[in-house]
């Protein structure tokens, strides 16, 4: 018998670190374009938040103040309780290598403090570049994650990256309940396909909780996947920039929120709220100060 899904987790990529301007006007990368569409974003059933920081030039960047101004301005109007919106920052390796630049974010103290951190098990190729996480790199990512109270969101992109995510687990660098968004549609790792999301979920270690995302024409697919095999959704113009395969129509953060939760609602699918999540992971919090 199939598992009930117990609430759809959305969680929702609005910026990352690939589209710019120049390929979609839609993309938000100012501060107050990520923060006015995250709050706008809450009316679709959003209850978890991966962001992308860039600075004034729109490129990518790890300065910790960025993502404290993002954080800060999502906060001020959304609140921070156990219904707030959970809140990840990245620690991508993409544009820089070394641990101190992509741990800053990890840094911010009191209501500025991330709820999660992005954590990628292992390196990878994507069309046009490398994404290095050494082992030592990793560890460190996770330890200081630990230290900080800061819960991973493990990115896996192929199943042996699961194994490597037991591995840290034996370690005693992660504790459970874990969280995976699950990557299907990179041109070097799963694709997107029923089996290998299959695969992946019978590898995955016991209390875990994930989400399924779809790398460019494949998103839609694999979030409906995620969603009727029992998981959540990782969705936004960070993997996908058109509305369809056929890419005709720019999308917009909005249309691809819009879609899954009709989808949801379609088909009577119950949508998680930031609380329920927040007590999945074990992620209540108390504020430490006026926001």
């Amino acid at each position: 018998m199939k598992k009930i899904n117990p609430g759809v987790i959305i969680n929702f990529t609005p910026t990352g670190m690939i589209p710019t301007k120049d390929m979609t006007p839609n993309v938000p990368v100012s501060p107050q374009e990520i923060i006015e569409e995250v709050l706008e974003a809450r009316r679709y059933g959003v209850s978890m938040v991966h962001l992308h920081a860039r600075d004034k030039e729109g490129v990518p960047t790890f300065c910790k103040n960025v993502y404290k101004e993002i954080i800060d301005g999502i906060r001020r109007v959304d609140g921070y309780d156990n219904d707030s919106l959970i809140l990840g920052v990245s620690t991508s390796g993409r544009n820089w290598p070394d641990f101190e630049k992509r741990s800053e974010c990890l840094e911010l103290e009191g209501n500025s403090k991330p709820d999660m951190g992005s954590l990628t098990l292992s390196s990878l190729n994507f069309n046009h570049i490398a994404s290095v996480n050494s082992p030592d790199i990793i560890q460190k990512l996770a330890r200081k994650m630990l230290e900080r109270d800061v819960k991973p969101e493990l990115e896996a992109f192929d199943v042996g990256m699961i194994n490597y995510a037991k591995y840290l687990s034996s370690k005693g660098l992660l504790k459970p309940p874990f969280y995976f968004n699950l990557l299907f549609g990179n041109i070097a790792c799963a694709q997107a396909n029923i089996l290998n999301l299959g695969v992946m979920l019978t590898e995955l270690p016991k209390d875990s909780i994930w989400s399924v995302a779809g790398i460019g024409d494949a998103q839609l697919k694999m979030n409906l996947n995620g969603i009727i095999n029992g998981g959540g959704v990782r969705v936004g113009l960070e993997d996908n920039i058109w509305v369809t395969p056929e890419r005709k129509t720019l999308a917009t953060n909005l249309i691809l929120l819009k879609r899954i939760k009709e989808f949801c609602d379609l088909f009577q699918i119950k949508i998680a709220s930031p609380s329920e999540v927040r007590s999945r992971l074990n992620l209540n919090i108390t504020p430490q100060e006026e926001i």
